[in-house]
């Protein structure tokens, strides 16, 4: 399976590498506006709401029934991990050319996909408690860096992200206790002192760009019928050595499975608190 090679010429006019560049080098995320067409948005909708009355799929979306759910609307819209292992039009989003061409800009290297994630989050759900995404895909050397596309229009509201500027160089940190009754995970990174999270609103189709050390998370959806769908994607440096076991093989941009050296550090809390953690993370 090949790609369609996009360049900065071809990116959509909304999209600015250079402005892009800069706000990641210095604060560790940037934004694509409309970096997704609408047809891509309305693509990705439908063909999740298509898993989502077919499922489940063990070992990837395994929701119950509303009866079953005990009014956690998280466990009749599980997020679904790994699409791109069963579902072409996932695996042919992980390699969008136009993320690619950004990945290449802000990497400044080549580049691997690591995984990919959909999130339904429908009204009332919990949101994830801040955190650090290379805690949980153990790259390296270096970082991964995700793609987070909104396929609904995200805000404060309906659980959107939030994000603590100038972290991209923070030390991988042992998470501490989330609040459960905000948060779905347990894993919880502190704001550093003197910084602050802020929300990022974005509109179905933009694509958001952070650092694997860069601190973010989500609210819950307070909205009463408002889905904060999102299409969330991690990619690595092709010079990368060693990455967590849960996501080989990685993806070329032409679509071929690569393996690299597992890598099976605990990471900052020891290998005790590793084992069975591997989803608490994942950018929601």
């Amino acid at each position: 399976m090949g790609t369609t090679q996009t360049t900065a010429s071809t990116l959509p006019k909304s999209v600015d590498l250079a402005e892009m560049n800069a706000s990641f080098q210095q604060h560790g995320y940037a934004v694509a506006r409309g970096l997704f067409s609408e047809s891509e948005v309305e693509e990705i909708k439908s063909t999740f709401a298509r898993i989502a009355e077919n499922g489940p799929v063990p070992g990837h979306f395994e929701p119950v029934s509303k009866e079953e759910s005990d009014g956690d609307p998280l466990k009749e819209f599980p997020r679904i991990i790994h699409p791109h292992r069963f579902d072409p039009v996932s695996r042919r989003y992980l390699v969008h050319p136009g993320v690619l061409t950004c990945m290449r800009e802000l990497l400044r290297d080549d580049v691997l996909a690591a995984n990919c994630m959909f999130y339904y989050k429908p009204p009332g759900s919990r949101g994830q408690a801040m955190h650090q995404d290379n805690f949980y895909l153990l790259v390296e050397p270096n970082t991964c860096v995700a793609a987070w596309t909104a396929i609904d229009d995200a805000d404060p509201e309906n659980g959107g992200m939030y994000l603590v500027s100038d972290t991209a160089d923070e030390e991988i940190a042992c998470p501490e206790l989330a609040n459960k009754e905000e948060s779905f995970t347990t894993h919880f990174v502190p704001t550093p002192k003197g910084k602050k999270a802020l929300p990022c609103k974005m509109k179905a189709g933009d694509t958001l760009f952070f650092n694997g050390s860069s601190i973010h998370g989500s609210g819950p959806n307070r909205s009463k019928d408002r889905f904060r769908r999102s299409f969330i994607c991690h990619y690595v440096p092709k010079s990368t050595q060693r990455i967590s076991k849960f996501y080989l093989p990685l993806l070329s941009p032409e679509g071929e499975d690569v393996m690299i050296e597992a890598n099976d550090s605990g990471g900052p809390c020891g290998s005790s608190l590793r084992e069975g953690t591997v989803w608490e993370g994942g950018t929601h």
